[in-house]
């Protein structure tokens, strides 16, 4: 089934689960935002292809995640902020713009991830992501260990703090099986 979704193309990947900042002062986003509010709806993060944040629109890439408004505010220098949360991935059938430079595109979502349990050879990568989290600090009080038994949550989680391209991140999204997910993280490891 296709939707469609205004798009906010960043030079970064938001992955599903992750949380992201985001200053908004252009006309397009502001009024992105307040569409968002009015109807509880969300909208598309994809990585640039082409162009930039600002100014002209920019190509985005043709896999994405939806983007949950969970907070915001009003920054030191006057300009709206937001923290965003990854929900559900999509694919890109066809973009255009709008008379005010917004992206809006037509995508179909990707199924959701399963809730398999991690193979054994993957039990390493849950290791690496509990120790680069105590590294990171933050609350780990609330998080489940279930969770990191969880191959999908272990693959987005590390895809999240692992040092990886933008282009690898991009991958990621593309892949619908969760195991295939851990076996490129874990190649890209070695």
């Amino acid at each position: 089934m296709v939707e469609t979704l205004p798009l906010f193309p960043l030079h970064t990947v938001l992955m599903p689960g992750a949380a992201i900042g985001l200053r908004v002062f252009e006309r397009r986003y502001l009024d992105l935002v307040r569409d968002c509010g009015r109807s509880g709806g969300g909208f598309g993060v994809c990585l640039i292809l082409e162009g930039s944040e600002v100014g002209k629109p920019a190509t985005p890439a043709a896999f994405g995640t939806e983007a949950a408004i969970e907070d915001f505010d009003t920054g030191p220098d006057g300009l709206l902020t937001l923290r965003l949360r990854g929900r559900r991935r999509f694919h890109v059938s066809r973009t255009r713009v709008r008379d005010n430079g917004l992206v809006v595109a037509d995508v179909a979502w990707c199924p959701p991830d399963p809730d398999d349990e991690l193979q054994p050879e993957h039990s390493l990568l849950a290791t690496l992501l509990q120790t680069l989290l105590d590294q990171i600090g933050g609350d780990q009080r609330g998080l489940s260990p279930r969770l990191f038994e969880q191959a999908a949550w272990v693959g987005w989680r590390l895809a999240e703090v692992l040092p990886l391209s933008p282009e690898q991140r991009v991958s990621l999204l593309q892949e619908d099986d969760p195991h295939r997910r851990l076996d490129q993280l874990l190649g890209w490891i070695d």
